[in-house]
């Protein structure tokens, strides 16, 4: 990888704040996010948890979802579970998804699409499978016409 997604975690985390992405979880979320970069235990495990609870209630937030997934990335360090993996995958997925087309060209966008690359290589996805022609569909068409 060729950035530090702890660091990118905290500047998404930080850019979701500025844009009033946060909405009426501003302060659950920062209080949830000091408790899992600040702790390894299964308080840590919880917050984890209840910040990913609450990216289900704010699906739209653009750079929330990328701070979940960095941040599912660092709970994959801590504990390489492998539906941890399938989180993150599922995660980048969705993000590219709903958000790639807009971000052609940014760095955003190539850090999701290498921890995806992440992801797929610890859940053992191979290219031959259904789920990754379709994500590399998505790659093609992102980066061409769009349609």
């Amino acid at each position: 990888m060729f950035f530090d997604p702890a660091i990118a975690a905290q500047q998404a985390l930080h850019r979701a704040e500025e844009q009033g992405e946060l909405g009426p979880f501003h302060k659950e979320i920062v209080e949830a996010e000091e408790i899992f970069s600040c702790d390894e235990s299964s308080e840590a495990t919880q917050a984890f948890e209840r910040l990913h609870h609450f990216g289900e209630q704010l699906p739209h937030a653009r750079a929330f979802q990328e701070f979940l997934i960095y941040l599912t990335w660092q709970q994959v360090m801590a504990q390489p579970l492998p539906h941890h993996l399938q989180k993150g995958w599922d995660l980048c997925n969705r993000f590219l998804k709903r958000f790639g087309p807009q971000l052609e060209g940014s760095q955003a966008l190539q850090q999701v699409l290498a921890m995806r690359e992440s992801f797929r290589k610890g859940i053992g996805i191979h290219v031959e499978s259904q789920e990754t022609l379709i994500s590399e569909e998505y790659d093609q068409e992102a980066f061409s016409s769009g349609d």
